[in-house]
């Protein structure tokens, strides 16, 4: 940690996501706490949302009355509202303030026509999460004025603003003078993300779009209205990526002065010698997930199986599950037309509304439990009776083990064999979903239904994966760990945290040059192939070139040799420092620098 004088600048970062997991954001700003503790050191402070059964278990409220942030906060509490002061319980243990904005609610209608009068931004329809945004960020404005009060221009104060939920406070502060160095973030414009769900050729149409035509036919005109405030207010404007700064000019427009690429704190994943092994143990735990969902109607060879996922939120193209499907078509075909042995079961891993999980599928694993119940029970018996037979023999021949067994053994086995195999498929998806959905549908079009005959077949999890889940009880890290490879051909992703995850953990990955991962990976990685990264080339090319793309990658990967796949991750595993937080604040170093030139 670098030492602090009293007269340093301070750095406070806004965020929706501080003690508060609701999105993406929340990993960019918990991941980079250490590192950026290591930079600024006590002059380091985080605001967010105060939601009580969120800070239940992230949040210790502390008292500090010699701290310049603990001060502003007792100001703003002073003024009637909630405010709470404590440390955020992660790594590096930062300094937050907590706002809770049902407490402005009595102020909620001075708070909107002030953004409608001063920054024409109209919120007067009743939604939610906009009226706490809107509390939330004047309750934020009056901790910066309480702030600079505290300090008395003997340190410079710089606020970074990250995504629109944090926003509404830079136009007012700017528009007060407040003296404030004001940085603001978007990791993805809310415009953007809409018209790519529903655009085929997006960045094609990009530099034509009419944004606020676009913006009131979504009906998210307000948010747009923030965002571009936010943007156009701050000191400093920047994005994750290449590829969202060019969206950020045509629906923001501003050009980002910077950009800051997401990392993660990889001494979270580091295992050291360990991550093979972590392999090992946890592929087991796979392999017993498909045997039970798929042995009970016809078997292949594990030790020649590969595992593959995708995951993230259900968004059916921005995600490339629409590619994956069309490349894995195409594969299990290759693979059948070569002769391979290889078997690739696919999974898909997002959340979608369901009533259950499938009764069928639950009923075959415990079946399948029995079944290794009573071959545990069977060995024990035959180990004891047959250890007896070799100490009282004088003949050295292997008895016949039948004998060891008890006919009621034999019996219980053979029923439970019997019950449990059966003719139908396995089925492609593990939950009754409320209605079938894109994947489904491209599944079946596809002939995706795990035939006998195919080579690949798929596992359409349409929940989270936890400890808690019967299926798997395993904690989505380690399921990572257990797989091959994970499977992120997005089409609009501002940066992906999914494949630099896999990276972390030592497993190969699929992304593309659409997202901001990808689109870095490409710009500072020339051996990205020879480390583990496979980057599919989805700008200016079709649907289908980059299925082909992406089926002969996974083609190239299925024919390398255990040994080869082990080097492998050992060189994806050690890629994972070139993402580290030590090495990409240099960014947010530069972004915060030229704030404090611009403030003076």
């Amino acid at each position: 940690m670098e030492t602090q004088s009293e007269k340093d600048p301070i750095l406070v970062e806004v965020a929706w996501e501080v003690c508060n997991q609701v999105g993406g954001i929340y990993t960019v700003i918990r991941s980079k706490v250490p590192a950026m503790i290591e930079k600024w050191g006590t002059n380091y402070c985080a605001l967010g949302p105060y939601f009580y059964g969120q800070a239940q278990s992230e949040f210790e409220s502390l008292e500090d009355p010699e701290c310049p942030f603990y001060q502003a906060a007792m100001g703003v509490r002073a003024k009637g509202y909630d405010v709470f002061y404590g440390q955020w319980l992660v790594t590096g243990r930062p300094r937050v303030v907590l706002f809770n904005p049902f407490s402005a609610y009595y102020r909620l209608g001075e708070i909107k026509y002030s953004l409608w009068e001063h920054h024409q931004i109209n919120s007067t329809e009743g939604n939610d999460l906009l009226d706490q945004v809107c509390a939330f960020g004047e309750m934020v404005r009056i901790f910066f004025w309480e702030l600079s009060q505290v300090t008395k221009g003997e340190n410079k104060i710089l606020g970074h603003f990250h995504e629109w939920m944090a926003g509404t406070a830079i136009p007012e502060l700017r528009k007060d003078n407040c003296p404030v160095g004001s940085i603001f973030t978007t990791h993805a414009t809310m415009l953007g993300r809409y018209l790519a769900m529903n655009d085929a050729e997006f960045y094609d149409h990009l530099p034509y779009i009419d944004w606020q035509r676009e913006a009131k036919n979504f009906n998210i005109e307000t948010t747009v209205n923030i965002e571009r405030a936010a943007a156009h207010g701050s000191h400093v404007f920047s994005t994750v990526s290449e590829v969202t700064a060019k969206e950020c000019v045509a629906l923001l427009g501003r050009k980002p002065d910077l950009i800051v690429p997401n990392g993660l704190n990889i001494e979270r994943f580091t295992a050291l010698h360990e991550f093979q092994n972590l392999h090992l143990k946890y592929k087991e735990k796979i392999h017993q997930f498909v045997m039970g969902h798929f042995f009970q109607s016809y078997s292949f060879e594990l030790d020649k199986t590969l595992y593959f996922f995708t995951s993230g939120r259900y968004e059916y193209r921005n995600k490339g599950f629409d590619v994956t499907i069309e490349a894995l078509a195409r594969l299990n075909h290759r693979l059948q037309s070569s002769g391979s042995d290889m078997t690739v079961v696919m999974f898909f891993i997002t959340k979608q509304p369901y009533h259950s999980i499938n009764p069928q599928v639950l009923q075959s694993r415990a079946e399948m439990e029995e079944i290794r119940e009573t071959c545990e029970a069977i060995e024990k018996q035959v180990g004891e009776r047959m250890f007896y037979a070799a100490a009282a023999s004088s003949d050295l021949k292997l008895p016949d083990l039948n004998q060891f067994v008890d006919d009621y053994w034999k019996l219980r086995y053979r029923r439970l064999l019997q019950s449990w195999k059966t003719h139908q498929l396995p089925k492609i998806v593990t939950h009754n979903l409320v209605n079938d959905d894109d994947i489904i549908h491209f599944l079946r079009t596809t002939n995706l239904v795990n035939n006998s005959y195919d080579r690949v077949k798929v596992v359409y999890h349409p929940d989270f994966i936890a400890p808690t889940n019967p299926l798997f009880g395993m904690e989505y890290g380690q399921f990572v760990r257990g797989c091959h490879m994970g499977v992120f051909p997005s089409y609009y992703e501002p940066w992906g945290y999914t494949p630099l995850e896999c990276v972390a953990r030592g497993v190969p990955a699929i992304t593309s040059d659409l997202s901001g991962f990808g689109d870095y990976v490409l710009q500072t990685m020339q051996d990205n192939m020879e480390r583990g990264i496979y980057v599919i080339n989805r700008k200016g090319r079709n649907f289908n070139d980059a299925a082909e793309q992406m089926t002969n990658y996974m083609f190239q990967f299925i024919q390398q040799s255990r040994r080869e796949r082990i080097t492998l991750r050992n060189k994806v595993e050690s890629s994972s420092e070139l993402f580290d937080w030590k090495v990409l604040r240099s960014y947010y170093d530069r972004a915060h620098d030229l704030a404090l030139k611009r403030l003076s």
